[in-house]
């Protein structure tokens, strides 16, 4: 019954000396009785580390009491409050006692068995008490934890099902920041991808960045990402790309806040890496990590898997070599670009390309060195067009330029621009070089006919022919061709 070595504390309130040392004595010195005169005003107020365990109130006393002071016992929750009944006062019923705020009523005179057996009473109570407020309080804890883990669980099941519910990695991503903002105060989401050449060593960085950066913000979040990307790949970087995505966060530098680098891996190992721009003074609990952890796995999976399929996409959609548009895709685009300009009015033209002597180069230096060619002209082209043209390579040596909304005069300034580029290119291959030139036929759709499909590529052909007849390295335009005249290689 002792608390650091001192005796509990019981209170009496108007005890007589008689009943004080009989109920003492009772006790032992495990306990303290302190006595409050009947009469003496009692504390509006008592502090719950300063409530006795036990209070022993005669009823002469109690039915003195001002109902403010009875309220103040009542008040004292750690308190059990045990009745003294004189032997010529009336008798208080049971039911009364236990309004009044009492545990039980004792009658004089005083024994030692009924004190002794009063206290065990008190305290078997107040044992009783503690234990249903500590499983009270383990209830609420677990309930809240609970509710922390079942609110875990279904972010994770929105967040996995928002991340699987593209294969665009700037539509991951975009969402991926949304999700987030309910985990944490996300102002901005970044992403680097790389992919490490095993025969050179060096790593090719993607990056994808929020739309609204601007131009010296992206800069800045640009050198941020290559540098982490060092850190993380160790080798040198070869080169990078920069995809923007739709703008959904805050055009903030690195440096606005705390910057948060999360790995991206997949099934091979790591690809890349996730950068959240957060305010500086975040502080996570312990289950907000893991389920961050847990939501950057899951997103790592579904970018790795978008990545993949792009890169199926890729291969389907493009020519192996040059990374152009395969004829497929060209036969695909022209149907649509045709349809568009008859349903809009607008112009469309074509170019059709072929390199001059072409089996010369392979005879002379190889088979090697032709691809070499081939895969220069093709980032010629592609560095030369715009982003709504469409660069694919024909087959073998010929390559063909899809422009819309463009006249073919403009076709033609295009095409020579293009001519005199490879013209006065020099393509080097094991310490020789290679001149290369090329022939350029140029068709065009005028707004209101009605040409077939095909119309487009068989008057480019012809007009390339010409270009081949009027000595090669030149442009022909199809106005005045001979339609049974084509060239086929």
């Amino acid at each position: 019954m002792h608390q650091q070595g001192r005796p509990e504390t019981m209170w009496g309130l108007g005890l007589n000396e008689s009943e004080a040392a009989r109920i003492q004595e009772a006790v032992g010195h495990s306990f303290e009785l302190r006595n409050h005169p009947q009469g003496r005003a009692l504390p509006e107020a008592i502090a719950p580390g300063e409530q006795p365990g036990t209070v022993w109130i005669p009823l002469r006393a109690w039915q003195t009491l001002p109902e403010e002071y009875r309220d103040t016992l009542r008040e004292m929750e750690n308190s059990q409050r045990i009745l003294i009944q004189g032997p010529d006062q009336e008798t208080m019923e049971l039911e009364q006692v236990l309004e009044q705020g009492f545990l039980t009523t004792l009658h004089a005179p005083l024994s030692r068995d009924k004190v002794q057996d009063a206290l065990f009473r008190a305290k078997e109570v107040t044992s009783l008490y503690s234990d249903i407020y500590n499983m009270t309080e383990e209830i609420i804890l677990e309930r809240e934890l609970l509710k922390r883990k079942t609110d875990q669980l279904l972010f994770l099941n929105r967040f996995l099902t928002n991340a699987t519910g593209s294969l665009d990695p700037s539509e991951i991503l975009s969402q991926a920041l949304e999700d987030l903002g309910l985990l944490l105060p996300v102002k901005l989401l970044q992403a680097a991808f790389w992919l490490r050449n095993p025969d050179s060593g060096k790593t090719d960085v993607e990056l994808l960045l929020d739309g609204s950066l601007g131009r010296k913000v992206e800069e800045r979040w640009v050198e941020f990402l290559l540098e982490t990307t060092m850190r993380h790949e160790g080798g040198p970087i070869a080169g990078f790309q920069v995809e923007r995505m739709r703008s959904k966060g805050q055009a903030l530098p690195p440096d606005a806040g705390r910057s948060l680098i999360l790995p991206l891996a997949g099934p091979q190992g790591q690809f890349g890496c996730l950068a959240l721009l957060c305010d500086r003074d975040i502080r996570l609990a312990k289950d907000q990590v893991q389920t961050l952890k847990s939501a950057v796995r899951h997103l790592g999976l579904a970018l790795n898997n978008a990545r993949l399929y792009r890169e199926v996409k890729i291969r389907a959609d493009r020519d192996g070599l040059t990374k152009l548009h395969n004829r497929q895709t060209l036969d695909s685009r022209l149907a649509l670009e045709l349809k568009r300009s008859r349903r809009y009015g607008s112009q469309l033209s074509l170019l059709m390309l072929d390199l001059d002597h072409f089996k010369q180069i392979n005879d002379t230096y190889g088979h090697a060195a032709g691809d070499m060619v081939l895969q220069e002209v093709g980032h010629l082209l592609q560095d030369s067009i715009r982003s709504c043209d469409v660069a694919s390579r024909f087959g073998g040596e010929e390559f063909v330029l899809l422009l819309p909304h463009t006249s073919e005069s403009d076709a033609w300034k295009l095409a020579e621009r293009i001519r005199e580029r490879i013209d006065k290119r020099r393509f080097r291959y094991e310490g020789q070089t290679i001149a290369v030139t090329v022939s350029i036929g140029v068709s065009s759709l005028t707004p209101g006919t009605l040409d077939q499909e095909n119309d487009l590529l068989v008057r480019a052909d012809q007009a390339l022919y010409v270009a081949k007849a009027n000595g090669r390295n030149s442009v022909a335009t199809s106005d005045h061709c001979d339609p049974a005249r084509t060239v086929n290689s």
